[in-house]
């Protein structure tokens, strides 16, 4: 009877264990339909497939992707999903750092039709937990804390691969970086300026322009003036490679603002559609305009040896509190951040 009564407490004790082993929980920002606030709450812990690891995430960074999911502009939605692509952590008491792609495939060239980033569809870093795929975590470089390294992964490697890889910027090159005050647009702004390049920046407000200037720019010029263009011509004369991330009807002045065999890199579309490209400057002064969009698992660990050999901090415009998520994701709607926003998350 006792080793009856002692078996059958034994299977219930491991009864008890197994289902509360399956409903652990933790904190994290979840989006349940676009158009809403993200709402910090309980959710139930993932768990890691074959050949995935569970990072304790300590800080995560907002990207423009992040808003434009909260607007359903974005494609492959699905809801409730929690957001963010960049992280950094602790794996096994270790400091480490997620690179968000994932099946870029065998091609350097471009990336496979099922490539990803994670924080859709993967449940991303806003959150204590996350499950990425072993060979996506890297040590952590030494010389940056947890918010540094959370504010580097998928703005850096798009940087990253717009500036060498696609635009392949040399010493002295004279550099346009369009739009300065992201965080892609910072990033290939540091990069260039360590490769030894000559790096002007535009923006539509002066205290951007002058801090990128406080980075190591050599100038820079309010987009919004009107005679901007005749400006750089006439005290520049043109640029080896520009960077931009808005096209629009203003890309045909980067055209303008190209040197003859001058490369323009185009990584995004802020402002839409391009409608006033001019095809003779383009095939006259013999232009490559080059498409880039993130980066393969190569260019992510080459970034990190180069962040780590200048030992570079990523520019940081503010830290928040995981809970006050929403106001981070106003601040960058409203496009008031000169570099990162980035989530600090207490587990």
């Amino acid at each position: 009877m006792f080793l009856h009564f002692s078996s059958y407490f034994g299977n219930l004790f491991k009864i008890s264990l197994f289902r509360f082993e399956k409903i652990s929980h933790m904190k994290a920002l979840v989006l349940k339909e676009k158009h809403q606030a993200l709402e910090y709450k309980d959710v139930e812990t993932p768990s890691p497939k074959e050949e995935e690891v569970l990072v304790d995430i300590k800080a995560a960074a907002l990207n423009h992707r992040d808003v434009w999911i909260t607007k359903g502009l974005y494609p492959g939605l699905k809801f409730p999903c929690i957001l963010g692509s960049d992280g950094a952590g602790l794996l096994d008491g270790k400091a480490v750092i997620i690179n968000p792609s994932s099946n870029w495939g065998n091609n350097p060239s471009f990336q496979n039709k099922d490539y990803k980033i994670l924080g859709l569809p993967d449940d991303g870093t806003f959150a204590e937990k996350v499950c990425v795929p072993r060979n996506k975590v890297y040590p952590k470089p030494e010389h940056l804390s947890m918010e540094e390294a959370a504010a580097l992964p998928l703005a850096g490697l798009t940087a990253y691969r717009a500036l060498f890889s696609r635009g392949k910027v040399k010493q002295k090159d004279k550099v346009l970086i369009n739009g300065v005050g992201g965080g892609v647009a910072l990033f290939a702004c540091q990069f260039a300026i360590a490769t030894g390049a000559d790096v002007y920046v535009t923006s539509s407000q002066a205290s951007k322009i002058e801090k990128a200037i406080e980075l190591g720019a050599k100038g820079g010029a309010n987009y919004t003036s009107p005679d901007w263009v005749e400006q750089f011509q006439k005290n520049i004369g043109g640029f080896d490679l520009i960077i931009d991330s808005a096209g629009g009807g203003g890309f045909n002045n980067l055209v303008k603002l190209a040197n003859f065999g001058g490369r323009i890199v185009l990584y995004g579309a802020t402002r839409g559609i391009i409608t006033e490209l001019n095809p003779r400057i383009v095939f006259w002064k013999q232009l490559s305009i080059l498409g880039s969009t993130m980066g393969n698992d190569e260019e992510f660990k080459d970034m990190l040896d180069f962040v780590d050999l200048y030992q570079m901090r990523p520019v940081i415009d503010e830290i928040f509190d995981i809970q006050d998520g929403n106001v981070a994701f106003e601040k960058m709607d409203k496009g008031l951040q000169f570099g990162k926003l980035v989530l600090r998350i207490d587990n």
